[in-house]
């Protein structure tokens, strides 16, 4: 049996909504910036989709996507809409939702099917309907929803039995990452060190800083704390900086191993609205000013799962808005290295010194996926933080993995270098794959990373990623990306397995979509 397992990065501009900010909140002194004080959680509502506690019809309608599509009748699949938007906070209690006429008219619908919706929310206890007064949101706040919520990232290693995994993006090993591993000698003197500092091997802290250094961002070893892998990172960043009800900003279609995390502290990701270029600005700093939230999670270079790269400018903006509001921002760039026409911009600290950046990085997108050695780049208190929150959770990084790390990374641009040539090769392989058998499909090939981010021509991503497991291939689409309610419009569709797999996997994929294509022809 043909298996795999594969790889993501990449995104379009989706139906994302810009937080308006009133004429209040322009001229704001240091009194008012970020983290200043505790957060109206109200706040977290975008201003565009609910207005004075009023739910605006056309904005509801956009939130909700391709809710028409999936199983049950219509009016189940609203409400289905309905109660995610709840689950996740961007509809609170007390919030009214639009007149049935004025929601039918946007979503295209019936009335009826809006009456039979709400009808079912009120039954399952998440809406009052009172005369008068109309349909209100009812219940507790959604604050803890993502404490019980089972965690999106979950779905990428859910790939069933006896199955193609198109799910994860395990990247091949370059031949000169073979040759160094298996060349590897490590120093005896550091390899039998009864224990290890927490923080990281001393050696490898510098060695690590040495590479940003040469890049164009100025770091001291202190600055540099060594993980197990850039997910852990991202967590104990998380763990230190995040508390119940408190807001992050990300991406609106991201890495699920953000929303996980700060879902497990109780807090709520408000999702940025994207364009071809990935984040935008302006929507960044509406958000910025209006949500004081207590940490910021981007992946701006050759973003995971849509592939995007923000431009110079737009990085330099996002430097100044960290250093003018004073939250900090978590810059993930384990894919940055990961360059078709060999464009890798330095960090984003490097933008600007005064900015609280948090680098995190790894070498398993580069040179070896099962070599969990990651780091982060940070503020010399803060690491100092994060080294005794370290000590608590598992002592200290592994030393052999540390010892073959010193290998790889003094190599490192020779093995980003083969490991892009190689997946670029991945990626044609791919696209001469799916013009043959998805040749209805439209893609917008990355300049970078490691999958593909499609949009499809119609339907939805859940329920052809139903039909694709009876062919015998797993795939993720929006719902495992997206901040908060998904459009269900994409699919990621890693590059990083070998022929044999890709090939088969993609002629499966484009059986599915066959079949799927029949039935919404009979439905449309």
């Amino acid at each position: 049996m043909v298996q795999s397992a594969i790889i993501g990065a990449r995104t379009s501009s989706r139906r994302g909504i810009r937080v308006v900010i009133g004429p209040e909140s322009i001229d704001m002194d240091t009194k008012h910036r970020a983290n200043d004080g505790p957060v109206d959680q109200r706040s977290v509502v975008p201003a565009a989709l609910v207005h004075s506690g009023d739910v605006a019809s056309a904005a509801l309608a956009a939130r909700l996507g391709r809710w028409t599509h999936g199983d049950g009748t219509l009016a189940r699949r609203l409400a289905r809409g309905i109660e995610g938007l709840i689950e996740t906070g961007e509809l609170r209690p007390g919030d009214r939702l639009p007149a049935e006429r004025a929601l039918a008219t946007a979503g295209s619908v019936s009335r009826g099917t809006v009456v039979a919706a709400y009808a079912d929310l009120a039954e399952s206890g998440l809406v009052e309907r009172r005369q008068g007064s109309g349909t209100r949101i009812a219940g507790v706040t959604a604050s803890a929803a993502p404490l019980t919520r089972p965690g999106r990232g979950e779905a990428l290693f859910a790939a069933s039995p006896n199955t193609i995994d198109l799910l994860r993006t395990v990247p091949q090993i370059p031949p000169l990452a073979q040759q160094l591993i298996r060349d590897h000698q490590p120093r005896l003197d550091l390899a039998l060190l009864p224990e290890t500092d927490p923080a990281g091997l001393p050696i490898l802290r510098e060695l690590i800083a040495e590479m940003y250094r040469a890049e164009g961002t100025p770091t001291t070893p202190e600055q540099i704390l060594v993980t197990h892998g850039a997910q852990q990172a991202i967590s104990l960043v998380v763990n230190a900086l995040v508390g119940p009800g408190d807001v992050v900003l990300a991406e609106e279609i991201t890495w699920p191993g953000v929303t996980d995390s700060v879902g497990l502290r109780g807090g709520t990701v408000h999702g940025i609205a994207m364009g071809p270029d990935g984040l935008d600005i302006d929507a960044l700093e509406q958000a910025l000013a209006r949500l004081r939230p207590a940490l910021v999670a981007l992946n701006p270079h050759h973003q995971n799962p849509t592939g995007t790269r923000l431009p110079p400018a737009a990085r330099r903006r996002v430097a100044e808005l960290a250093a003018q509001y004073g939250v900090p921002v978590i810059e993930d760039r384990v894919v940055a290295g990961l360059s078709f026409d060999g464009v890798m911009p330095p960090t984003l600290a490097a933008e600007r010194a005064d900015a609280p950046i948090i680098v995190v990085e790894s070498v398993s997108k580069w040179a070896w996926a099962g070599l969990r050695i990651g780091w982060l780049r940070a503020d010399p208190v803060l690491v100092r933080r994060l080294r005794g929150a370290r000590q608590l959770a598992d002592q200290s990084t592994s030393v052999p993995g540390q010892l073959i790390a010193l290998d790889l990374i003094a190599h490192a641009d020779e093995l980003r270098r083969a490991n892009s040539r190689i997946h670029q090769e991945r990626l044609q392989l791919l696209l001469s794959l799916m013009a043959k058998h998805l040749p209805d499909w439209r893609v917008e090939p990355p300049r970078g990373g490691l999958s593909l981010w499609v949009a499809l021509p119609a339907g939805s991503a859940d329920a052809l990623a139903r039909i694709a497991a009876t062919h015998g291939v797993s795939i993720a689409g929006s719902a495992a990306f997206a901040a908060s309610v998904s459009s269900d419009d994409h699919i990621r569709i890693p590059f990083t397995a070998t022929d044999d797999v890709l090939e088969e996997g993609i002629r499966r994929l484009g059986a599915a979509w066959q079949e799927y294509r029949e039935t919404l022809g009979r439905t449309s």
